[in-house]
């Protein structure tokens, strides 16, 4: 799993109700391969500063946006049902259905399937490689509504939220306006 440089990046920009205490770039770019949505997380800075999760055995976990957590919420253009990804750099991860805004559908529905991640730590940087499974994302039409979020925790315990754009007055990656990058679905 290597990032691709040809693909587009966005830029997260910090919710100004949670500013972080020293500066970090967020950006994250996003892009297809034959098997997947390739999502590169990259946070700039001073990364010692950071509340970076030990590495653990990988697999599903719940309440990883509690610390330094990078996400993408997914719908299918126009749709009010969605899915929620959190990836840790522990290596654990999280996916959710929801059937509304904040509303978990809690179907029997088959388990989302895993995503392949790969974490790289230098001093200044942090990039999460994801590979999210077509199979995970919604395929009932050609194009995907996605908001791309981070939240991160320095060593004082501070959190800062990050994301494309920000439409409410405190932090709130689930609104439906936050979901403003717009991506087609390969054509198979």
């Amino acid at each position: 799993m290597t990032p691709t440089p040809s693909r587009p990046t966005h830029a997260l920009h910090c919710h100004p109700a949670t500013p972080p205490g020293l500066p970090f770039d967020v950006s994250v770019s996003a892009g297809w391969t034959a098997e997947s949505l390739q999502l590169v997380y990259a946070i700039a800075g001073n990364i010692a500063a950071l509340r970076v999760p030990a590495p653990t055995r990988p697999g599903p976990a719940d309440g990883l946006w509690q610390h330094t957590c990078l996400e993408a919420f997914v719908s299918a253009k126009g749709e009010a049902a969605y899915r929620e990804f959190n990836f840790s750099p522990s290596g654990q991860w999280a996916a959710y259905r929801f059937a509304g805004e904040r509303v978990r559908d809690i179907t029997t529905a088959p388990a989302l399937p895993a995503p392949a991640m790969q974490l790289a730590v230098a001093p200044t940087l942090l990039t999460l490689d994801v590979h999210l499974p077509l199979a995970a994302l919604p395929s009932s039409v050609p194009h995907l509504e996605l908001a791309l979020c981070a939240v991160i925790e320095e060593l004082d315990g501070r959190l800062s939220y990050w994301a494309l754009q920000h439409p409410c007055e405190r932090p709130d990656f689930h609104h439906p306006a936050a979901r403003s990058l717009r991506l087609a679905l390969p054509q198979n």
